[in-house]
Order: structure tokens, then sequence, then C-alpha cells
């Protein structure tokens, strides 16, 4: 066998190894003892292959006993469906659903719950019909526990004094954490929490504690027809997921890469970067493409646009919306002219 390919095969064989070793070890079926024996025996298989593919000795029959691990890999994959009939956590128990008649989009089960803390709540949901041609704002809130690099991104949609929020997140059963090597192996389903900003902004900036999560609130810019194809494409998703669960993934559905997606229903949309991936830097890189006020330095901006102190002044106040909007920069103008 030629050098070029065996060496070529040996970095396709040690990339697919590692891969679903750590898949196995992560979110493979069984136990923990179950899932690291089974990671182990594949990531046994896949190293023979490669020092048989770089010696040039044995390299056959190795190869054919990772095709088999890999095949049997692949097969625990393919078998792994997503649901929407699980122990699911009370956050994201009940998924919203719309109904849309000409103009007017009636949204069933928007959460709004009463919280006494990050865990102690009375679950509320109401139904709302919102008027699409009174759609005139759209503003993004990155929230940060971890750093400037990592962020959850939630838009919310402005009526007038109206605003609907949506949470792109993992949907977790009773009793489970999130973790992001496990979003990369089917092992949450994908949510769109369709809530009041009194629900989900506030649990963030005024329970949420260890650790405790900074909230910022910037305007986006763009032309209102936009906006109104962006939110009724979001509709047509949270009415997709209600009919037919899809998995969450760590990189390609997320809260940020899924914002971006949604956007992709006008042609101005902006096109993927390094700084999506790094939800964090979204928030810049919306500034640099002029999609935020650009009146301030983006560090200005950001500064003046943490809201967790408005929020904890206003808390269960009935107009929420409008107090943690008070003050912040650029919010006066709902939609760039161009």
């Amino acid at each position: 066998m030629l050098i070029v390919p065996r060496w070529l095969g040996a970095l396709v064989v040690l990339g697919l190894t590692f891969w679903w070793a750590l898949g196995l070890a992560v979110a493979g079926p069984g136990g923990d003892s179950l899932r690291l024996a089974l990671a182990a025996i594949y990531a046994l298989a896949g190293l023979a292959a490669v020092v048989g593919l770089v010696l040039e000795r044995g390299w056959r029959p190795a190869l054919a006993v990772y095709g088999v691990a890999l095949l049997a890999v692949l097969g625990w994959w393919l078998s792994l469906r997503p649901s929407n009939e699980r122990a699911w956590t009370p956050e994201v128990a009940r998924l919203a659903h719309a109904t849309i008649q000409g103009d007017l989009v009636t949204v069933h089960d928007i959460r709004n719950f009463d919280y006494r803390s990050e865990t102690d709540f009375t679950p509320a949901y109401y139904d709302r019909t919102f008027d699409v041609r009174k759609l005139d704002t759209l503003d993004l809130l990155p929230v940060y526990w971890m750093g400037p690099a990592i962020a959850h991104m939630l838009v919310s949609f402005g009526f007038g004094d109206d605003h609907l929020a949506v949470s792109i997140e993992a949907r977790k059963v009773e009793g489970e954490s999130y973790s992001s090597l496990k979003g990369f192996f089917r092992q949450y389903e994908l949510v769109y929490v369709v809530a009041d900003e009194r629900d989900v902004v506030r649990v963030r900036t005024n329970y949420r504690k260890d650790p405790p999560e900074d909230v910022y609130l910037y305007r986006v810019y763009g032309p209102r027809e936009n906006l109104r194809r962006v939110f009724l494409d979001y509709v047509r998703e949270i009415d997709a997921l209600y009919a037919r669960p899809k998995f969450y993934n760590t990189v390609t559905t997320n809260c940020t890469t899924n914002i971006l997606l949604h956007t992709r229903v006008n042609p101005s949309s902006l096109p993927m970067s390094w700084k999506i991936l790094l939800s964090g830097y979204a928030p810049e890189y919306a500034y640099d493409n002029g999609r935020l006020d650009r009146s301030l330095p983006f560090s200005e901006l950001r500064q003046r646009s943490h809201i967790n102190a408005r929020a904890q002044a206003a808390d269960q106040a009935a107009d929420f919306s409008r107090r943690i909007r008070q003050g912040l920069p650029g919010l006066t103008v709902a939609t760039d002219p161009g």
C-alpha cells in the first residue's frame, strides 16, 4: 500500500476513533462503567488500525475489525431518536405552539412562572394574540456567567409595549444537568422556551446566584419587514418542534447559531463567523456589522446595556419590560430606515 494513502487513512481512522470514543464515553449506552468499557474497546480497535496502517503490518485485519466496531457505533448513533414524551424538568415541560389567522398570531402556553428562588416557583402559562403588523422591535439579550467568550442568547420581539421572549435551549429531563460534551451526541432535545420577560429574564437577573448571571439588552436594527419575516420563521419552528421533536447540538443547533439561521429568511443576513461560535462575542459582531447602536463605542454600549440592576428594581412589576429598558442607549430607534 502506498505511503500517502496509508497515512491519510491513518489520520481519518485516528479522527474517527477520537470522536466516537469520546461519544461513547460521555453518552454511550448503559451506566458509567459500560460506557467507559465500550469507549476503551472501540479506541483500542481504532489505534490498532492506525498502527497497522502506519507500520504497514497487519493493517488489513486490523482495519476490518475497526470497520466492524465503527459500524456498531454508527448503529447505536442511528438508533437514537428525539422524543417529546419524557419526564421533563418543569421549566421545559410544556411546549409553546401557535395559531395563525392572517396577520394575527396566537401563541399558546407562554411561560410566566412566579419565582421565589431559582428552583422554587409556581408554574403558570398564558395565551396571547399578537398582530404581526405591530411588530416593530427586536432585542438581543446575551447572558454571561463564565467569562466573555460564552453567552446564552435570548431574543425578544416587541409589539409596542408587549414583548415576547424566546430562549433556545437544551431540553432536560428531571435530574439531568447540561453538558456541552453530551450536547454533541444527541442527548438533549431542542426546545424553544417562549416566555414573558418577567420570567425568562428575571430568573436570570434576580434569582440565579450560583453562578450569578449578567444580562445585557441591545436593540437590533433592520427593516421592519425583515424583523417580521424572522418572527414568523420562529413561529414556524416553534410549531414544528411541537409536532416533531429534534435534537439539540452544542454547535449546530444552539441558542446562537439558530438565531443566525432564522435570519436567513432575509437577504441581508450576516455570514457565519467565529464570533457566532464563541457566542459571547456575537453582540460585538452584530455591532461591527451595523446591527446595533453605533453612536457609542462598543465597550461603552456594553457597559450601559447591562440590565441586572434595573431588573432587580422592577422585580414583579407589571411594566417589567418597560423598566428594564429605561435609559438604555439606542432604544429610541425601532428600525434602521435602510
